[in-house]
């Protein structure tokens, strides 16, 4: 499956935009894809949307949401169009994020490697509220700030607590007993894995779309 993203229809969202072009997404007749990022609060879902769409580790102030982003995408010659969608991941948020759920193609379930309790969460709350409001549409687990397995004070941290980073065999462990389609890793700060997540995202959404078309043939 080969992807190719056209750089001269790119597009940054406004908030007040993001809902609009989620119901656009659902009543339009062109293809789309819709990929959704969600998870704890300061995992890294913002660093990561930011780190993909501009090619580099925002510096600054950072969003507590990401604006949004819509680009066309060539799959396998066929055009679609791309929007990514960044969550809020506050409790006291619950109720209005769902909101944003409807006609999404696949999830970015995302935890920081680094936090045991953000990992616990993805089996705890997020993958219950994505299969709750979505039921069928593919989950990836996405384990992020995996260069702070590096980090000797974060280290240093997590054994004063008796704790341990989350490793990659406990994060396809988690994935095959959730039935995710697939666990992948990143780190937003050096890039390392950024572009796998969301072309992994890419496949399950568009093997999703194309098994809902009759008389389709899909050859990954």
């Amino acid at each position: 499956m080969r992807f190719r993203e056209n750089s001269t229809s790119q597009h940054k969202l406004t908030s007040l935009a993001i809902l609009l072009l989620s119901i656009r997404l659902t009543e339009c007749e062109m293809q789309t894809i819709k990929l959704m990022v969600v998870g704890d609060h300061a995992v890294g879902k913002t660093c990561l949307l930011i780190s993909h769409t501009t090619n580099k580790f925002p510096s600054g102030y950072v969003p507590i949401v990401f604006d949004g982003y819509a680009v066309t995408v060539m799959v396998d010659g066929d055009e679609y169009t791309l929007g990514l969608f960044d969550t809020a991941g506050q409790d006291e948020y619950d109720r209005l994020r769902p909101l944003s759920y409807p006609q999404t193609d696949a999830f970015l379930v995302c935890f920081n490697v680094t936090s045991p309790a953000s990992f616990a969460n993805v089996k705890k709350k997020w993958f219950p509220e994505a299969h709750q409001h979505c039921p069928g549409v593919p989950c990836l687990i996405v384990g992020t700030q995996i260069d702070l397995r590096k980090d000797q004070a974060v280290l240093d941290s997590l054994s004063h607590n008796k704790q341990q980073p989350i490793t990659p065999d406990i994060g396809d462990r988690l994935a095959r007993e959730l039935g995710a389609f697939k666990y992948v890793e990143c780190s937003a700060l050096t890039r390392e894995g950024v572009n796998d997540v969301f072309e992994e995202a890419l496949v399950a959404a568009v093997k999703r779309q194309m098994a809902k078309k009759p008389n389709r043939c899909l050859i990954l």
